[in-house]
């Protein structure tokens, strides 16, 4: 599973890409399609037209990753609404994705936020 800091971006194709492309046709997608830079450090998704199939594009400092991966049964299940080419997802999302969860089918629960804090007791902590 691939390692990364909470502030990196996901952003995931919405139609299928031939998976001949390597990373010089992947990077093409990511400057001409969706109009980002492909070297600000997000990491860019791609399926195949089956479903079965990922590549995950990324730059680390001096080069390209491409990470691949291959379902032996079923297929990656992904909600692709929205509008443009790509949608951007969450780290979990990206984690249930690449272990083959159906995102559609599981609760996935409201993130923490520090002014929601409460002390062992229960008691509300003071802010500020």
């Amino acid at each position: 599973m691939l390692n990364l800091p909470s502030s990196i971006r996901i952003f995931v194709s919405r139609k299928p890409v031939d998976f001949r492309k390597a990373h010089d046709g992947l990077i093409a997608i990511v400057r001409d399609s969706f109009a980002d830079d492909p070297f600000d450090g997000s990491l860019f998704v791609f399926l195949n037209k089956r479903g079965d199939r990922i590549k995950v594009l990324q730059w680390d400092r001096d080069g390209f990753w491409l990470h691949y991966k291959r379902l032996e049964e079923g297929r990656f299940q992904l909600r692709l609404e929205g509008d443009g080419d790509r949608i951007e997802i969450t780290r979990p999302e990206l984690a249930m994705l690449l272990e083959g969860i159906d995102l559609d089918s599981q609760k996935v629960r409201e993130t923490f936020h520090v002014g929601n804090r409460r002390c062992s007791r229960g008691r509300e902590r003071a802010k500020g």
